[in-house]
């Protein structure tokens, strides 16, 4: 049982409902979504998130496989400083996962495949260099950057297996997507980064959190649209300013507090990027954002 909860805590498995809307929302983009007569090839949808689960797992495997030092010294709670698992097996595992997901994701060949190996290569040089680098939070941004633009692109060959996926207009449309989610990233990243590596607590990067709100109306051109996405800002938009009160509002800094709930707002912001969505696919969406605050109760974020 020691074993399984390590396990679980160096994948920080509680931010995998995130990654699966992540790829939600790619795929979404990827086939041009327009509404309830789109039909979801929900077999390839799983094969996707299949591959992201595993580079997401194997890349929180090496992360506490880099940082032994630091958790050594500062976070002997971690499963690999407290002996419950040991690092070489941690190594083994992270790059087999990585290997694995990566393997999987080519499988469609052409641009999905370069993204992919674009996407594992960040993920190495984020866990190498994160502790190293003040601009760490740009590269853990630029992971979900490339993993939209990989689930759009994953999907779009799916449909269209003869052609690119950045000849087609969809992929501008996936490109701002994954830029504002990245942005979203790196303001609840440099939070985080305060948080193992503790400093001032800047202001700035918190105005990064609320972008999405702006992508939502520039890609739900319509009335009743817009009213939707009004709605659906509004809901993320009081839950960023609920998380932040725990750093820079409450008696007692808590950062972590702050990251966790933030990390699971980022479901929140893939179905802002998702205009006409059906109230079952708005379920998902809602349903994984749920999903990560109710495993954060067993398993940290971060």
């Amino acid at each position: 049982m020691k074993l399984v909860r390590a396990l679980l805590v160096l994948g920080r498995v509680s931010n995998l409902p995130s990654i699966w809307s992540n790829c939600l929302c790619g795929w979404l983009i990827g086939i041009g979504y327009v509404g309830i007569d789109t039909v979801v090839d929900w077999t390839m949808l799983f094969c996707l998130c299949i591959g992201a689960t595993a580079i997401y797992l194997g890349g929180m495997y090496l992360n506490d496989a880099c940082d032994v030092v630091f958790d050594r010294n500062f976070r002997k709670e971690r499963p690999i400083p407290s002996g419950a698992i040991s690092e070489s097996s941690v190594w083994k595992i992270g790059i087999g996962l990585l290997a694995a997901g990566v393997g999987l994701l080519s499988l469609q060949g052409g641009t999905t495949a370069l993204l992919s190996l674009a996407l594992f290569n960040c993920v190495l040089v984020y866990n190498f260099l994160h502790k190293k680098i003040e601009w760490s939070p740009v590269l853990i941004a630029i992971c979900r950057f490339l993993l939209i633009l990989v689930g759009a692109s994953f999907a779009y060959v799916t449909t269209n297996p003869e052609d690119s996926f950045f000849a087609h207009q969809n992929s501008g449309r996936a490109t701002w997507t994954a830029l504002v989610l990245g942005s979203y990233i790196v303001g609840l990243s440099w939070l985080a980064k305060v948080e193992s590596e503790p400093g001032v607590v800047r202001y700035w990067p918190c105005l990064l959190l609320f972008l999405p709100m702006l992508l939502a109306f520039l890609v739900n051109p319509g009335e009743a649209d817009r009213k939707d996405a009004l709605y659906v800002s509004a809901i993320l938009g009081l839950w960023v300013i609920r998380c932040m009160r725990y750093t820079f509002w409450g008696e007692k800094r808590d950062i972590g507090k702050t990251v966790g709930g933030l990390l699971a707002g980022i479901s929140l912001v893939d179905l802002l990027a998702v205009p006409l969505v059906t109230t079952e696919l708005a379920a998902i969406f809602l349903g994984c954002f749920l999903l990560s605050l109710l495993a954060q109760r067993w398993v940290p974020a971060t």
